[in-house]
């Protein structure tokens, strides 16, 4: 007759007995073997952990999800955003320079006037507006739209161009301020202000715009804005420069002839828009004399003198 031991019994046992009596079992076993009761977890603390180690499970592919979901939504807006400031090249190919840059300004929600016309065009385009075909656009309303670099391409032929506006851009900067040479034959009047994006950088590379009669740049955040306001002033003598006031007073009167005196009839800067960024335009000729305030605002930068 062959004896069995005591785990072989307790095993035995264990084979057909339920969950409670086959716990029992082992414990005997175990604590026969003098290594001591075993403590076993009761079910429903396992119930409570494994509830905890799913909700961490779920909590991380959900943060996954989340940050998958933040990178194609930044996609997505970079997206329109270059959608938005496309080239309009083949509407210049057919109807011409003026056309092509009133129907990007126009997609953008801004307005465009054209020469000798007292009158706004804004909201969407129009078959009529073909009939201007060879009416020169004298004056661009960009203010607070999403014009970028790139977007600055459609404006870069208006060769007439007398106020622009770039008020209130996101993306209007530094680069788009210094492709504004461009307009140095016939530009009078300049807004950017409450750019966020534009510095005393941008600001050193308007000394080209010799014709400018008024330059609003209110709300730019620069370092010592007074200084920066008085060497503006010497780059361009004849401009009535607007914003960034030493003691928050109204600016100073020049002296210059009233704006009504041009022709065609001036729009003041509140009604104007901000024009669109454009990339890769060709460098005016003619730039290689700096003048000495924009050398001294550009040394003030370079230093950081506050």
């Amino acid at each position: 007759m062959r004896v069995r031991g005591r785990g072989q019994v307790a095993h035995a046992q264990c084979a057909g007995a339920p969950a409670a009596d086959k716990m029992a079992a082992l414990r005997a076993v175990l604590g026969g073997r003098g290594g001591g009761q075993v403590p076993v977890p009761p079910p429903s603390s396992l119930c409570r952990g494994a509830s905890a180690w799913g909700a961490l499970q779920s909590l991380g592919q959900w943060c996954w999800g989340g940050e998958v979901a933040a990178a194609w939504a930044q996609r997505l807006r970079r997206l329109r955003l270059r959608r938005k400031n496309e080239y309009y090249g083949l509407t210049r190919e057919r109807y011409g320079d003026n056309l092509a840059a009133a129907a990007f300004t126009l997609s953008c929600g801004g307005g465009v006037r054209f020469k000798d016309r007292d009158l706004w065009v804004r909201g969407r385009w129009r078959p009529e507006l073909l009939q201007l075909r060879d009416v020169p656009v004298v004056a661009v309303d960009l203010s607070g739209s999403q014009l970028t670099y790139d977007g600055l391409d459609n404006l870069v032929q208006l060769r007439e161009l007398q106020h622009l506006d770039l008020s209130g851009c996101p993306h209007v900067d530094d680069w788009v301020l210094g492709r504004l040479h461009v307009f140095q034959g016939s530009l009078l009047e300049l807004a950017v202000a409450r750019c966020p994006r534009v510095t005393e950088r941008g600001l050193a590379t308007l000394h080209h715009l010799q014709n400018l009669r008024r330059l609003d740049v209110s709300g730019v955040a620069v370092p010592s804005p007074g200084l920066v306001r008085i060497l503006l002033e010497e780059m361009l003598p004849r401009c009535q420069v607007l914003g960034m006031e030493m003691d928050g007073g109204p600016p100073p009167e020049r002296g210059e002839p009233p704006l009504s005196a041009w022709t065609p009839p001036p729009v003041t800067l509140g009604a104007l828009g901000g024009i669109k960024s454009t990339a890769g335009a060709a460098p005016a000729e003619g730039l290689g004399f700096v003048p000495w305030a924009a050398l001294l605002l550009s040394l003030q930068v370079g230093l950081g003198v506050n």
